[in-house]
């Protein structure tokens, strides 16, 4: 038998019917429609308006959606992994209702949190498991509805995210496909740059926090720009360098989608044309823990068996890094 290697073998995805453009935010904030497109490369970001519904309807949705296209049902999976910074509820984890809720009973499941990073922190855990050779089927879901934590009246954060979920099944390979190598790296300076004060157990929430708007999404534009920037091009170009890889070698980059030039910024670094690059931030922005999901599902007529994908984010805390995996199956 050879040696097992972790593999996306499905995945899947969800995102709201409400599309909100660029024209509409023109309305709500001083903005317009040229200055987002120049700055961030998004031109619309999909809402999750009906009442009542979090983050784990469209993590079920998106879950629903790669077991149907693997023809497998939910009790096969041994465990569920659910990357969010937006959770339905605090203390209660998002991912055991997931689980319970597609009726994977047979799996137990948990939340993971490091903010754009999610699931890239994600894919190394679920491949930690399937390699350690316990579990067979492990399904990676990154979901957000970052609406629910905006401040609409704020341009410098309500133009850039958007909800949605995507979803990745891991399992075994023995024919040296899937999970090749990692580089992740993180800094607790970044909390000063990228955070929600209140809310948590220094600042717990209040009449006063309400009022004064601490329970929304503060950014630092520029530091956080400044550090992504460096960061993302820096361990994508580690990745390829730990592994041998030159341009030609590359087939696709799988980047973060928080903003377009930061996404030029590291395929710059790395040497790799336009055409290398996968991009969706134009149709849905920044989907924090969903947007690497949202891209394999959105490319995945475009893999062909054998790819090297490189994948790298950055995220609040500050976390980033980059992933090397070769892609295991053709559409």
């Amino acid at each position: 038998m050879g040696k097992i290697s972790a593999a996306i073998t499905a995945v899947g995805k969800y995102v709201p019917d409400y599309v909100l453009t660029n024209k509409e935010l023109e309305t709500m904030v001083d903005t317009n429609d040229e200055w987002i497109t120049t700055r961030t490369g998004i031109k619309e970001r999909r809402i999750l308006k009906e009442e009542g519904k979090g983050t784990s309807f469209m993590a079920i949705k998106a879950a629903e959606d790669l077991l149907q296209k693997r023809g497998i049902k939910p009790t096969d999976i041994d465990l569920i992994i659910v990357g969010t910074a937006t959770p339905d509820l605090q203390v209660a984890a998002t991912a055991a209702y997931v689980a319970s809720e597609i009726g994977a009973t047979n799996a137990f499941a948990f939340d993971l949190e490091a903010a754009c990073s999610s699931f890239l922190y994600g894919m190394s855990t679920a491949t930690s498991y399937v390699e350690s050779g316990r579990y067979k089927k492990v399904l990676l879901i990154g979901a957000d509805k970052m609406s629910s934590i905006l401040d609409y009246t704020d341009r410098t954060t309500c133009i850039i995210f958007g909800d949605g979920a995507g979803a990745a099944l891991f399992e075994p390979n023995e024919e040296g496909l899937g999970f090749q190598d990692e580089y992740l790296r993180s800094d607790g300076i970044g909390r000063n740059f990228l955070k929600i004060d209140a809310g948590g157990s220094i600042l717990p929430a209040s009449e006063e926090t309400v009022k004064n708007k601490q329970h929304y999404v503060f950014q630092d534009g520029k530091t956080v720009f400044k550090y992504a920037v460096s960061n993302m091009a820096e361990v994508s170009a580690k990745i390829m360098e730990r592994n041998n890889l030159e341009e030609k070698d590359v087939d696709w980059l799988v980047p973060h989608q928080a903003n377009k030039r930061i996404i030029d910024a590291t395929a710059n670094r790395m040497g790799l044309d336009a055409s290398k690059v996968m991009m969706n931030i134009q149709k849905y922005g920044n989907t924090t823990s969903a947007t690497l999901p949202l891209l394999l599902a959105d490319y995945e007529n475009q893999l062909k068996k054998g790819d090297n994908l490189v994948f790298a984010a950055f995220g609040g805390g500050f976390t980033w890094g980059s992933i090397f995996l070769k892609w295991a199956y053709n559409s």
